[in-house]
């Protein structure tokens, strides 16, 4: 028996929410009136009944768009690696050589990471519990609660979503008083996923994110989505097929229109989204504001200043004009392979917009110095906002950007992959996703083209082509020259987990209730 204030230490480390309340109602990251544990929260006062909810998104916020997690979670397909050996070195083993340090704090960071949101959407649930003992079964409010209910979990699964593709067999935290952490199966961490999902797929709404009256939550498509993903590693291609089926004919999204704008100001919360992180600046240029750390820092170029070639001759003479807002931490590159790999097959729109390269100029005319690179020289792009872009007296690095999670572009290529796999068309999202970025469409698409079609489309976004290889058989051929074998699909558990929770160590068992629950 482990005792509760080691498990929080450790495993689950509190950071409490911070107070305040909010009466913008149209943003749902505002720092929530509630706190973990509860305290003194008045639970008939129903009309406070989705703070609980915000919660969840502000620990979103601040534990999913840890820098650390795009440090390490998104450079771990063989294009994209940790950018830098100066700094923060076990990174770089992690990415290009497959030599885990699991003492390495990044590691320790990121599994905390996630178990922080799991953590605080228990508690959201067991508050939105609270508010429905004063609420009348069938009515509307009720209906709330039950949405509401959706939208954590649907966080909470994909919480662990990210846990179970990095690191395999872990706990599943069903509640906060929890005290035996033994590791539970792969496939248990998927069933218990689905079942929130399931009962998400029932109570929320069948709408886009932007139609929301919380504008921005999740919805119904976003559950399915997420559950398609699930399937997809499982290869139940019918589920995936029927999943995305519902969301491309029912869920009116649709591709906007410019790739390059798609990441940037211009395309926050746009058709194209089933989920993103919200931040903003109230186009203020000091006092409060909404932000992700250091997300979209750390990924841009380190030490660089960028300049407009006045004068013809692109050289910095006599320009005067210097900007800092490209300047970053120099982390997450892209590896010169894939660079060459997508420009050899005419990628334009898509490598302008992916690639940020040291020597290289911006669509607004912005010269990035070649004293930026480091040990890389091709930073990821999509991480990058325009100085013409950002509010005056807000110029760090990405500032007042969303980070984009679900794209329905990724839905459209599942969809095809489902149909090609199940001996059906899959031309049709293929197509759409190929003809926004300005690419030759194509008939009778092949399993290989679309799983190429991802490689592009997603890099350098949350793992997703890292999780492709490995559902594929595909990354033994593709990462085994960097050293990556099939014992190394999974990040090692971190040691300071181990030291405070032994049971760790111990074999993974099918998840059951009542054997982890006081």
């Amino acid at each position: 028996m482990k005792i509760l204030k080691k498990t929080f230490a450790y495993i689950l480390p509190a950071l409490m929410v911070a107070g305040g309340t909010s009466n913008c109602s149209d943003f749902i990251e505002i720092d929530p009136e509630n706190k973990v544990p509860e305290e003194e929260v008045d639970f008939s006062a129903t009309s406070e009944m989705y703070q609980p909810v915000v919660g969840v998104y502000n620990e979103v916020r601040a534990s999913a768009m840890h820098y650390i997690n795009a440090l390490l979670m998104f450079t771990r397909d063989g294009d994209v690696w940790s950018g830098r050996y100066d700094d923060q070195g076990p990174a770089a083993t992690f990415s290009r050589e497959f030599v885990y340090d699991n003492s390495y704090w990044g590691l320790n960071q990121v599994w905390i990471n996630w178990y922080n949101i799991i953590r605080i959407a228990n508690s959201a649930l067991e508050s939105l519990d609270g508010y429905a003992q004063y609420l009348s079964e069938g009515s509307e409010d009720y209906a709330n609660y039950q949405a509401y209910c959706g939208e954590v979990r649907t966080i909470r699964a994909w919480a662990y979503y990210n846990l179970v593709t990095n690191f395999g067999p872990v706990p599943i935290y069903s509640d906060n008083l929890q005290t035996e952490f033994r590791r539970a199966t792969v496939e248990s961490v998927y069933n218990y996923m689905l079942e929130d999902l399931n009962y998400a797929m029932q109570h929320m709404e069948h709408m886009r994110p932007n139609e929301m009256v919380h504008q921005g939550a999740i919805t119904v498509y976003t559950a399915e989505m997420l559950a398609a993903k699930i399937y997809m590693l499982t290869d139940n291609w019918e589920q995936v097929e029927t999943l995305t089926d519902d969301i491309i004919n029912n869920g009116n999204f649709s591709l906007y229109g410019d790739y390059y704008q798609l990441f940037k100001i211009p395309g926050k919360l746009c058709d194209e989204s089933l989920f993103e992180c919200q931040v903003t600046d109230f186009g203020q240029g000091s006092g409060d504001q909404i932000t992700v750390d250091q997300f979209f820092n750390c990924q841009g170029p380190n030490g660089s200043y960028a300049w407009k070639d006045e004068d013809g001759d692109h050289s910095m003479s006599g320009i005067t004009n210097m900007v800092n807002s490209v300047s970053g931490w120099g982390f997450v590159g892209y590896e010169p392979e894939f660079v060459a790999w997508a420009e050899e097959r005419g990628e334009t729109v898509r490598a302008t917009t992916s690639f940020l390269k040291a020597g290289g100029t911006t669509p607004e005319g912005w010269h990035i110095g070649t004293a930026a690179a480091t040990t890389t020289d091709c930073w990821n792009g999509k991480s990058y906002v325009p100085f013409e872009q950002m509010t005056p007296g807000r110029t760090t690095y990405g500032s007042n950007n969303n980070v984009r999670i679900f794209r329905y572009a990724d839905v459209l290529l599942m969809n095809s992959e489902a149909k090609i796999r199940l001996g059906k068309d899959g031309d049709y999202g293929y197509n759409e996703v190929r003809g926004r970025a300005q690419m030759s469409t194509k008939i009778g698409v092949t399993l290989d083209e679309v799983l190429d079609e991802r490689r592009m489309e997603l890099c350098s976004e949350w793992g997703y082509v890292y999780q492709d290889l490995v559902r594929t058989g595909r990354a033994a051929t593709v990462l085994g020259p960097k050293g990556w074998t099939e014992d190394k699909k999974y990040w090692p558990v971190p040691a300071t987990q181990l030291e405070n929770l032994p049971d760790l160590a111990l074999e993974p068992v099918e998840y059951n209730a009542a054997s982890v629950s006081e």
